[in-house]
């Protein structure tokens, strides 16, 4: 094997990565189709009972993807886990919104959003994507962050320690920069809460070398791994724990947050509406029932009041106390 070659083994895919040598698009694509791939097993294996429906489309413009639902779960109400990978000319709406010059555009990336039965098992999301126009400019975006019906705060501390190790493996600054990035970015204005208790996020992280390149794709590789791993775990612990009809009630008032955040400020749902992208597969993030109830007070010391008065920015997950 050359020297300055370095091998790397990602979910059984065995890849060459040269020194100075540039993943090109159609790789970094192929190599996003292995993520999807890993997550849909493993999220089959944590649920036991419900099994991912595949539906292949074909983007008018130019590319396509692999959109996977997952169907009668026993953990999983609905979820989806999406791969894409488009181009073609840059809409002038993008390319005015971002100081972009005109020129063609590949995107590629893998989406996930679950939604569980009970309410005491979160919400989740995920996204790892890339970004590459023909005139040579090029980004990395994504993210990982947790919408509890109900926060505790042992789990909240599970959750970001867990993210953080990932962060910690590549960048020591990435984990305090994302986080805070992600309670600026996951905050419903309109309510003046945070969608959930954060995670990280990133977005239009360039390279500066080849080098870097391949250590910005192996971090958003990572943060794929890690998401079957730090869910499964919430499966396995929260499913079975009891719960009534006011839990129940509480989660769909949770839910309609959820839909006012994407439909209203979600930069990915914006972006792929404004590319002419497929409308089923950027909605799936919607829940299967929502709830609106016109000025809901929780009762004072319930579980539903502590969660509200904790949807703030700026909290140290890793340290918070009860």
């Amino acid at each position: 094997m050359d020297s300055k070659a370095k091998r790397f083994s990602i979910l059984g895919l065995d890849i060459l990565s040269k020194k100075m040598s540039r993943r090109s698009k159609e790789e970094i694509a192929e190599i996003y189709k292995g993520i999807q791939d890993h997550i849909t097993c493993e999220l089959e294996k944590h649920d036991g009972q419900g099994k991912f429906r595949e539906d292949a489309w074909q983007r008018t413009g130019g590319g396509g993807g692999r959109t996977r639902i997952f169907e009668d779960g026993k953990i999983i109400e609905k979820g989806g886990v999406a791969f894409s990978a488009v181009h073609g000319p840059t809409p002038d709406k993008i390319l005015k919104k971002l100081g972009l010059e005109k020129a063609e555009f590949f995107a590629t990336g893998v989406s996930i959003v679950l939604h569980p039965k009970s309410p005491m098992v979160p919400i989740i999301h995920m996204n790892i994507r890339y970004f590459e126009m023909d005139n040579g400019t090029h980004w990395f975006g994504g993210g990982i962050d947790l919408t509890p019906h109900y926060i505790v705060p042992e789990d909240a501390r599970y959750f970001h320690q867990e993210v953080k190790k990932v962060c910690d493996q590549f960048d020591l600054e990435y984990y305090p920069k994302f986080k805070n990035w992600a309670d600026d970015y996951f905050f419903v204005k309109h309510r003046d809460e945070t969608r959930g208790i954060g995670g990280i996020f990133y977005d239009r992280l360039s390279a500066e070398s080849d080098e870097h390149f391949e250590k910005i794709l192996q971090f958003s590789l990572a943060i794929g791994r890690l998401f079957p791993d730090v869910y499964g775990h919430f499966m396995n612990k929260n499913s079975e724990i009891p719960f009534g009809e006011n839990e129940k009630a509480w989660q769909n008032l949770r839910r309609g947050r959820y839909v006012e955040f994407n439909l209203v400020w979600d930069a990915g749902t914006k972006f792929g509406l404004d590319t002419n992208g497929r409308t089923e597969s950027i909605l799936m993030s919607m829940p299967p029932v929502a709830e609106w109830t016109y000025m809901h007070e929780p009762q004072e010391g319930s579980q539903e009041e502590f969660t509200l008065q904790n949807l703030k920015k700026g909290i140290d997950w890793l340290n918070f106390h009860q």
